[in-house]
């Protein structure tokens, strides 16, 4: 049997920081209800953040609720050529 090409096989890759924290977690043993909480602390901290990032642009850009609900944000669709 011949051994792999060099090249099909992926590169090593460096754990993240937040990878190596939850091994160190994982590693301690999680019951089924702590990991649907630490589930969504993760997702709710993601949420947030994405959240105080788009408020940051809609500062920027001046934007206001108001003025969003009065647009009409759709886009039109293109007629069928026949």
């Amino acid at each position: 049997m011949s051994s792999p090409d060099p090249a099909s096989i992926p590169q090593k890759l460096a754990l993240s920081n937040l990878q190596l924290q939850l091994l160190k977690l994982y590693a301690e043993g999680v019951s089924d209800h702590d990991l649907k909480a630490i589930r969504r602390m993760i997702a709710r901290y993601f949420a947030d953040k994405a959240s105080a990032d788009a408020q940051v642009v809609w500062m920027e850009k001046g934007y206001d609720a108001a003025q969003f609900l009065k647009e009409n944000m759709r886009t039109p669709y293109k007629s069928a050529q026949k």
